[in-house]
């Protein structure tokens, strides 16, 4: 037995996060009060704690709920911290980004927060976290990776660019029993949302983790989300009767990827973040009152004429089926857009001139050996995240979107030239100012900083 390949003390633990009756589900829009009426499967929150045993720790929750939050996670990081002796900026908190499980950041009209619920799922979190470190036992560490290619699709440009990726992570106890895997992919976990439109659910993500654990009885299975902004699985696969094929697909990488995989003998456990501040730009006064009074007009009279042209036209990925979430209604469907519009204008015009043109967001990095994952708080799009691995010379690199914070969707230049709904729609619901061309670039730029002092090579 090679002494660096187990030098690592892992430990796993599992909390359910199954929100209560009344809690709305997220991220479908608009104003549709989607509280949940059945539990299709159970929310949890997992966490992984590794230990090198020299003195660095570090801790990766995922959790299955919509978008995530600064003030969620460092909830759960302060807890962890006053138990544990895992610093608070070891701690991270990705989100699956699951459309059928409530969000603890703020997406206007497509989801409400409910306070009690996340002050609940926050403590379950911390509690996964502490009993995983009490749970540390030597374990010897592997990663393995492999590509799912032709299922997901860039909706933003035909034939644009998806990650492919399939990473894997595993720790097994020192007599071969498997202790953990974690899988990371990159695309959006909408297959049973229209079907399940009012049931709690993981979506693909759990079933991922299910079929993991059942190949590979007692372990305990982590999805990490990655750089899935602009990509879903193919639409033949959303809703309907192939709705199981993208967690069989996943899953089938990943179960490959474990039997080649090579063991992480590298020594050293790290964790670093980055304050990165992300360039917006101002609203123009002709941007906000144009929405503003065709929303006014359209609740006045209820007029829906040319409604897809205006407000609408954006608003989702595809405005054309939105009065399908309304029961067929276009009357219901343009009035909820209008009032949309409406209340984000009231919030930005009296702080148009005041706001300042950045968005501050949390960049991490962590190592485990020589092994790194580049968390970010975004919705990032595919060029960008591929941008990283690209500058990044190190080929074990998992990509976690969704983590630790939300600043919505961060598109690239090419979609914000566009227009679309990630560059004009996402910061109206997250409450900000739009991305510019330049702010991606700059995301990039943090995530190979905070990559670099993770290994010693930055400032």
């Amino acid at each position: 037995m090679n002494a660096q390949s187990s030098a690592w003390l892992v430990g796993v633990s599992r909390r359910k996060i199954t929100p209560s009756s009344g809690v709305e589900l997220a991220g479908l829009g608009f104003y549709l009060n989607r509280t949940w009426e059945r539990v299709r499967d159970g929310l949890t929150a997992t966490a992984l704690v590794v230990d090198d045993s020299a003195g660095g720790k570090i801790a990766i929750v995922a959790m299955d709920l919509m978008y995530n939050d600064a003030d969620f996670t460092r909830s759960i990081r302060e807890q962890v911290a006053a138990q544990t002796d895992i610093g608070a900026k070891g701690v991270c908190v990705n989100f699956s980004h699951s459309h059928n499980a409530p969000t603890a950041g703020f997406i206007r009209g497509a989801g409400e927060r409910n306070a009690e619920y996340l002050r609940f799922a926050a403590q379950q979190a911390a509690e996964a976290v502490i009993e995983a470190w009490h749970h540390r036992q030597p374990a010897r560490i592997s990663v393995g990776k492999g590509e799912l290619a032709g299922m997901t699709f860039n909706r933003t440009r035909e034939n644009g660019p998806v990650d492919t990726h399939v990473s894997v992570l595993r720790a097994d106890m020192l007599d071969g029993r498997p202790l953990a895997v974690a899988v990371n992919f990159h695309a959006h976990p909408v297959a049973h949302m229209e079907i399940d439109l009012r049931a709690v659910s993981r979506d693909w993500p759990g079933e991922v983790v299910d079929q993991i654990e059942d190949a590979l009885p007692g372990t305990t299975a982590l999805y990490l989300q990655g750089t899935c902004g602009d990509v879903n699985f193919r639409r033949e696969f959303n809703s309907t009767e192939r709705r199981f094929e993208p967690a069989r697909a996943v899953s089938g990488v990943a179960l490959k990827a474990l039997k080649n995989m090579r063991a992480v003998e590298v020594p050293g456990v790290s964790s670093v973040t980055l304050p990165v501040t992300i360039p917006t730009r101002r609203w123009t006064r002709a941007e906000i009152m144009g929405e503003r009074e065709e929303g006014l007009h359209r609740l006045k009279t209820g007029n829906t004429t040319g409604w897809l042209d205006g407000i609408a036209k954006v608003i989702v990925n595809q405005p054309e089926r939105l009065p399908l979430r309304y029961g067929g209604s276009v009357e219901r469907a343009a009035a909820a857009v209008s009032r949309f519009a409406v209340e984000w204008t009231d919030e930005v015009l009296p702080v148009l001139e005041s706001r300042a043109e950045t968005v501050a967001a949390e960049v991490q990095a962590l190592r485990i050996g020589d092994v790194w994952f580049a968390a970010n708080p975004s919705e990032l799009f595919t060029t960008l995240g591929l941008e990283v691995r690209r500058r990044w010379v190190p080929e074990d690199l998992f990509m976690l979107g969704y983590s630790n914070g939300s600043i919505g969707y961060l598109p690239d230049a090419f979609e914000v030239a566009r227009g679309g709904y990630a560059a004009a729609t996402s910061p109206k619901f997250t409450g900000q100012f739009p991305f510019t061309a330049e702010s991606g670039e700059a995301m990039v730029q943090g995530l190979l900083e905070v990559l670099g002092r993770t290994s010693g090579k930055g400032d």
